[in-house]
């Protein structure tokens, strides 16, 4: 069944893509034995269809970009190998960092920075840093009468939402949570209309304080609200694991998720730190199909432990 699923998409059939897409967000490693074949037929899009990537299979990606022979898919075969997170790739990136392979000249950023699309960096001591976690749970919208206690927000005076509010005393929180180093209590805050427009950062404390980051920028196309805008009425509990890490969803209803890796709507967009300029770590996503009755795009939070910093930003199609 996957193998005509793949001749199919390689047909140009959204369907048969959206299926494998599917599986490699459910079950990534039933795709190990025909990634050969995606490979054959040219399909190097969606990216994640790699996820589970083996030795094999990223040796011949390596060699297709060391070859220079096809500079047209330099782009398409990064992203394969900054999704596989696979060793191998990681050390042909940090190659090509400084040996750029033919065609890099065309790309927008470099081989190196790919990684970032695969939930992971290279620190400035030179280690190796995930920015997305293993183990993922679904978030639960709960009706709350709780807000940012009288907290509003500086540029257009709505009231701040509190998009999170976990415990690192809770095993499911402090699992989903591990990569980022975290413990205690984290409260995220922020504007939920200001964050549709401009990546809002704050101040956060393992106590659970949080505030507003003095240093946040308003850029010119924020528009002007009519008038303070009620923010949502709900709250994200934690609710039962999900399958793989790969289960949030920024279109679909319940596709929450505290922890995992993000549904990026566009290009990912993983929060710089604003106190040492490092990526931060990805905490989870809140889907717009969840907050309203309809509704598309999807904020996305994330955390800096050693600053101190939290961070939303927002994505729509």
């Amino acid at each position: 069944m996957i193998e005509e699923l793949v001749r199919r998409a390689a047909a140009e059939d959204d369907d048969a893509v959206e299926e494998l897409s599917t599986i490699a967000d459910t079950d990534p490693r039933r795709l190990i034995p025909h990634q050969g074949l995606l490979l054959d037929l040219d399909v190097l899009w969606p990216p994640k269809l790699y996820r589970a990537a083996d030795d094999d299979v990223i040796r011949r990606v390596i060699g297709l970009v060391d070859d220079g022979q096809t500079p047209d898919q330099l782009n398409h075969l990064l992203l394969v190998l900054a999704h596989s997170g696979h060793p191998l790739a990681e050390h042909a990136l940090r190659r090509w960092a400084t040996h750029p392979p033919a065609g890099a000249d065309t790309l927008h950023v470099g081989p190196l920075d790919y990684s970032t699309e695969g939930g992971w960096t290279v620190g400035p001591d030179g280690n190796r840093r995930d920015l997305c976690g293993d183990t993922a749970y679904r978030w639960l919208l709960r009706e709350t009468t709780r807000g940012a206690e009288g907290r509003t927000c500086p540029w257009c005076a709505s009231p701040l939402w509190i998009a999170a509010d976990v415990d690192t005393a809770e095993p499911a929180v402090n699992a989903a949570l591990a990569h980022t180093g975290w413990s205690g209590r984290l409260v995220i805050e922020v504007c939920h209309f200001c964050a549709c427009y401009a990546t809002l950062f704050s101040r956060v404390t393992p106590d659970g304080a949080t505030t507003w980051w003095t240093g946040n920028t308003r850029p010119s196309y924020v528009p002007d609200a009519d008038g303070p805008e009620d923010p949502p009425a709900l709250l994200p509990v934690v609710g039962p694991a999900r399958p793989t890490p790969y289960g949030a969803s920024a279109w679909d209803r319940g596709g929450s998720t505290l922890g995992g890796h993000p549904d990026w709507i566009q290009d990912a967009e993983h929060a710089d730190c604003p106190g040492c300029g490092q990526p931060m770590d990805y905490v989870g996503l809140v889907g717009g199909a969840d907050l309203y009755d309809v509704g598309e795009g999807a904020y996305y939070l994330h955390l800096h432990q050693p600053c101190g910093f939290a961070a939303v930003n927002y994505q729509q199609s």
